[in-house]
């Protein structure tokens, strides 16, 4: 079936793979999880949408996929307004949800084709699709297979290949490593980013922040239904007025650590520091202070969870269930 594309008279360049307008969604218990929200992402953008539990991400992630009714403002794929045009937009849209949600007692190979016919993809299409989707997710060798025996990662992956088999021009990923352990995930990386450098615009929440900031070129951080920051990770990052630093040191630490005026130190064990220090301040300064105490740094990185620490920052409230 042939992609939808947004009206020709709208130059290709200034319209975003997604927009959204003044969005609103009011529960009917009188919630309101989305408050006038507006967001553009770029074509060939690799984005993400942060939030903490509660804060509005699903709502906005399910109105997008048009699986939940908004209650005012607009969405528009590539230009083609979600509420007018719906077919049109949703067949430019891959959804890989949260859930894994296809059936278990499936073969991948028949997941993929099946799912590609109710979208009109031609059966001889569609298994020609699967096996390049298949092989992008290091599952072609259990194409066969019953799908209930796959690992939790592969069951991961093939949700991302089913995804791909509609080729979407905008792909919304729903915390898709969850659960899956460091080396999986990072093998998932990869693949996503191979997706997104062959032009796919991807949209990705995930509560791994460590994810984003490695995956992801722009965000956005929605909480209590409101965007409260969005940009460029880099320009977003630079707000943090402190850098962090991760000490090796020689021997055990003392017992009580030296003060340094402006700077957080904290002992991770025996023989690892954490710093968080002004980025205006000299980082000899805090070595000579060190030094001074018997403390000597053998080795030094820098901590990689700036996101993490933005974070914490703009959505400072007590923790929500979710």
């Amino acid at each position: 079936m042939p992609l939808a594309t947004p009206d020709v008279s709208v130059p290709m360049a200034t319209v975003p793979a997604l927009r959204i307008q003044q969005l609103r969604k009011t529960y009917g218990n009188q919630v309101e999880a989305l408050k006038g929200v507006s967001l553009d992402v770029a074509e060939g953008d690799f984005f993400a949408l942060l939030g903490p539990n509660g804060a509005g991400k699903s709502t906005l992630i399910g109105i997008v996929s048009s699986l939940v009714n908004l209650s005012a403002g607009s969405v528009e794929i590539f230009g083609t307004d979600l509420r007018q045009q719906r077919d049109a937009a949703m067949r430019m849209i891959g959804l890989v949800p949260q859930e894994i949600n296809f059936n278990l007692f499936e073969k991948p190979l028949d997941i993929l084709v099946n799912y590609a016919g109710f979208y009109g993809v031609p059966r001889k299409v569609a298994l020609e699709r699967a096996e390049v989707e298949l092989r992008r997710a290091h599952l072609w060798g259990k194409a066969q297979m019953t799908s209930r025996t796959l690992s939790g990662g592969m069951k991961r992956r093939l949700m991302i290949a089913r995804a791909m088999m509609t080729r979407p021009r905008l792909l919304i990923l729903d915390e898709p490593t969850a659960g899956v352990d460091i080396e999986i995930r990072r093998g998932m990386w990869d693949t996503l980013r191979e997706i997104n450098d062959a032009g796919t615009t991807i949209i990705l929440t995930t509560h791994y922040l460590e994810e984003a900031e490695h995956l992801c070129r722009n965000l956005a951080i929605i909480d209590h239904g409101s965007i409260i920051a969005q940009g460029p990770m880099r320009t977003l990052l630079s707000r943090l007025d402190v850098q962090g630093f991760v000490l090796d040191v020689d021997g055990p630490l003392p017992a009580t650590l030296p003060t340094i005026d402006g700077t957080t130190l904290l002992a991770r064990d025996e023989d690892t520091l954490d710093i968080d220090m002004p980025r205006e301040m000299d980082l000899n300064q805090v070595f000579t202070v060190l030094d001074a105490a018997g403390i000597r740094v053998r080795s030094m990185r820098t901590k990689s969870n700036r996101l993490e620490e933005l974070f914490v920052r703009l959505v400072a409230r007590p923790e929500q269930s979710a």
